[in-house]
């Protein structure tokens, strides 16, 4: 079975017994959570640290004029990456590519942050963004109407986000074919701070 591990919330409900040991700190690892968790600014730092590769899958997925990119497309631009030795991955685009990266993980880094922390940051980074009309990727740019406008916006997809992850993101990371996961659920800044820390302090005792 995966095994799950949350410092300091060793009474969180899951689908399965979990076997909490001490943080995980892999050579393959992919980070998930909702907008304004910290997945992309953890997962670089995490990546230098490891002195890996460090693929930020938005990046790949929007093209120019926010066109998507295809799905077997996708999967041969992540497949040099996903394939090899080590690397970081921010989120693993499961609606277009299934569980591919999950199966060729060895970490899984669930940024779960309590709702009111990634909607001030996602607040605190977004409206700048509008503001300066700062390229996202491929020429991208944020809009009001994209941050707030309807259903599928930004700040709306959010919080229908959180809710949902943590419905379906133990069931998913209890299936069979997923058993070789090591999956860390930070659920605080704290949390998260000590981790890295783990893993600075781990590369550099590799080091000497």
């Amino acid at each position: 079975m995966p095994r799950l591990r949350h410092p300091g919330h060793e009474g969180v409900t899951a689908a399965r017994p979990l076997r909490i040991r001490c943080a995980a700190v892999g050579r393959r690892i992919v980070f998930q959570g909702i907008s304004g968790s910290g997945k992309t600014t953890l997962a670089s730092r995490v990546a230098a640290a490891l002195e890996v590769p460090f693929v930020e899958t938005d990046a790949l997925v929007h093209g120019p004029g926010w066109s998507e990119t295809g799905d077997a497309e996708l999967r041969e631009l992540l497949r040099p990456t996903v394939e090899g030795d080590g690397w970081v991955i921010v989120s693993d685009y499961r609606r277009k590519l299934g569980t591919y990266v999950l199966e060729h993980a060895d970490t899984v880094v669930w940024l779960d942050l309590p709702l009111r922390t990634c909607l001030r940051r996602l607040w605190g980074r977004t409206i700048p963004r509008i503001r300066r009309r700062q390229e996202l990727w491929n020429g991208n740019t944020e809009s009001w109407r994209d941050a707030f406008g309807g259903w599928d916006s930004l700040f709306v997809y959010a919080i229908r986000k959180h809710a949902s992850q943590r419905r379906t993101l133990p069931q998913l990371l209890a299936r069979p074919e997923l058993a070789h996961l090591d999956v860390m659920r930070l659920r605080t800044p704290a949390a998260v701070d000590t981790w890295l820390g783990t893993v600075v302090e781990r590369r550099a005792s590799n080091m000497r």
